[in-house]
């Protein structure tokens, strides 16, 4: 199947016209938007945006960003000919998604459309009007700069198989500070409340970093949630009643046990700052373990976005880290779990059932 990355979207974004404003696709408020700059191959992007309407001029716009993780996701996503939704991609996270997709719209492999949505009721299925969709087309380009609506006559599933939506989720307030990107680190958040819904469905208690069981998914924090941890001190696991090892699980971002004897995965959700600090902390816990317990199985997992594969092997590879085994499972395998656990009551699973979807890096 052919695919597009975030350089070949990159790239077609700066085949755009410089110095000139483009319009968002039929929004009810008069937005315009333009380019300031373009980072390539993959980005970011930096942005102004202005309501005409209200007076704003460009002198005085703040510049924005579009991230290149932001601009991998939606690519990620992208299957010729095939409409797709921006907002349900980025589940109502970053507040430049809406300018990211009319830029696109005005580059001549993508076009917008409105194709019927399908809305399941207990007795039938009803066909309505359906939201707006952008769609690649690379084999039917149109004129560079404009916005054109490719009619198509299909309808789609109001929640595909792939669609993750994250409910109400809210950060605690020292996470909400300048210094911490507050869009990646709500992605992290909703990758970890994925592995505890994962684990929970496959029978695991799920153990979560410390510094992040305040962070409040459902009205609820994910340190109260079903299957979660409390404390390791308490639990009735076999690390509980050595310090050395807890010390080293503090940190760690995912653990799953089993019948309180066993360790399913040990999981560190990375970006691309981040994949050797996970890797450290995960090899600092292998060496604690190792002072105290004869060796056993388990998988360390570093868990990081689909472009971010490279790296994760690169660093994963290092002598000081090969020790590990460590398997990469990205964001797109993960929600394909959730969906797949929470669509489908499946019953029966075994461990191996993990490693169809967590690759292995040193095989």
């Amino acid at each position: 199947m052919v695919k597009i990355t975030a350089a070949n979207l990159v790239h077609q974004l700066g085949l755009l016209p410089k110095n000139t404003s483009f319009n968002y696709i039929h929004s009810k408020t008069p937005t315009e938007i333009r380019i300031v700059n373009i980072v390539r191959p993959e980005g970011p992007i930096s942005i102004q945006r202005i309501r005409s309407d209200k007076g704003e001029t460009w002198s005085d716009a703040k510049v924005e960003s579009i991230s290149s993780q932001m601009i991998w996701r939606l690519a990620n996503a992208f299957i010729p000919d095939q409409p797709i939704n921006v907002d349900r991609i980025f589940g109502g996270s970053y507040n430049t998604r809406s300018a990211l997709e009319a830029l696109l719209a005005h580059t001549p492999q993508f076009y917008y459309c409105y194709p019927g949505r399908i809305e399941s009721t207990s007795s039938n299925n009803k066909i309505k009007k359906g939201h707006k969709h952008i769609m690649w087309c690379p084999n039917t380009p149109h004129a560079p700069g404009t916005l054109v609506e490719a009619q198509v006559d299909m309808v789609v599933s109001e929640v595909p198989f792939t669609d993750i939506v994250y409910d109400s989720l809210i950060l605690p307030d020292e996470m909400n500070n300048p210094a911490l990107d507050i869009e990646m680190k709500r992605r992290h958040s909703q990758i970890q409340i994925a592995l505890i819904e994962i684990g929970k469905h496959l029978g695991f208690k799920t153990w979560v970093a410390q510094n992040d069981k305040g962070i409040v998914y459902k009205d609820k924090k994910i340190g109260e949630m079903e299957g979660v941890i409390a404390s390791l001190s308490k639990e009735q696991n076999f690390i509980a009643p050595y310090y050395s090892a807890q010390r080293a699980a503090h940190l760690i971002d995912c653990i799953w046990f089993k019948n309180g004897r066993l360790m399913p995965a040990v999981m560190e959700v990375e970006h691309s700052t981040g994949v050797t600090s996970g890797l450290t902390r995960m090899k600092g816990f292998q060496d604690a373990l190792r002072e105290v317990l004869p060796p056993f199985p388990t998988r360390f997992v570093i868990v990081a976005a689909d472009e971010e594969r490279e790296k994760v092997y690169r660093e994963a590879s290092r002598p000081q880290f090969r020790e590990l085994d460590a398997r990469f499972f990205p964001y797109s395998a993960v929600e394909e779990m959730y969906v797949l656990f929470k669509k489908r009551k499946i019953k029966g699973i075994t461990e191996e059932f993990l490693d169809s979807y967590m690759e292995p890096i040193l095989a």
